[in-house]
């Protein structure tokens, strides 16, 4: 089964709202993602805007010629701007202000929030809008997924890329390092083990109950290769790590890197 990628192109928009004016242009993105190969475009339109906003997923929309997912939170507003401008697929992710990304998955054993959620997506189905929900990699959380009418599950994969980063790369020597994961060698692998088990036995489950699933966040081109030894895997949401290679590579050629590595497995 070939695995698609979606390429979320939020971090155009770190480097644009970084000095306030609109260069890099975010809608230049499109065509060199379209061009490697990529097979969706991904943003993420968030309560305090602080990257992609309104109008950027207006003219990404009506512009994009690949599909696009549009990640947000169970916010009203953000819900009537979605309803309005029709994205393919809607990804609901939890938020926080105080983060600097999405730091885990949605959290559906509140029943407040659950029944919320349940009346959005029905609201996005009368939209023929595919859904996708964000969660942990844990067997709990695809069952919760499972009552509500959602297409796909997106696996939330940042302990697993944490934990590999720690063990493979040079972050614990550095001011970045984890601190919760600032441990022994031997630890840290059982721990990227148990991680990866997780993974796959949460892609079985909603394998089993008919969802298709995806995974994201912290991927890059070293820790991908551990990631697409599960079985069931679709589609993998990539951003920051493509954005990064592309001020080296060119937006093109980073693409292309990943999805080669992607085919390569």
């Amino acid at each position: 089964m070939s695995i698609k990628l979606g390429v979320n192109i939020d971090h155009i928009a770190v480097l644009r709202e970084a000095r306030q004016i609109n260069d890099p242009s975010i809608i230049d993105a499109l065509s060199p993602v379209k061009l490697a190969g990529a097979d969706q475009i991904t943003i993420h339109l968030r309560e305090d805007r602080r990257h992609i906003n309104e109008e950027d997923v207006a003219n990404i929309i009506q512009n994009s010629p690949l599909p696009v997912n549009l990640e947000c939170a169970l916010n009203e507003e953000i819900l009537g701007i979605v309803y309005d401008l029709h994205p393919n697929k809607v990804t609901f992710v939890p938020e926080n202000r105080k983060e600097v990304t999405t730091e885990g998955g949605l959290d559906l054993s509140k029943s407040e929030f659950y029944l919320r959620l349940d009346t959005a997506i029905m609201a996005m189905k009368e939209k023929d809008i595919e859904v996708s929900l964000f969660i942990d990699p844990t067997v709990e959380a695809v069952r919760g997924a499972k009552g509500l009418n959602v297409d796909w599950i997106e696996l939330h994969t940042g302990h697993f890329a944490n934990l590999y980063a720690m063990l493979n790369t040079n972050l614990k020597r550095t001011k970045h390092s984890i601190k919760e994961l600032n441990t022994q060698r031997t630890l840290l692998e059982k721990q990227l083990k148990k991680s990866l088990t997780d993974i796959q036995n949460a892609t079985n489950e909603a394998k089993d109950f008919g969802l298709k699933v995806a995974a994201g966040h912290g991927l890059n081109y070293q820790n991908v290769k551990e990631i697409l030894k599960t079985e069931g895997i679709s589609e993998l949401d990539i951003g920051q790590s493509i954005i990064a290679r592309s001020v080296f590579t060119g937006l093109e050629r980073a693409v292309r890197d990943m999805i080669n590595l992607i085919n390569a497995k």
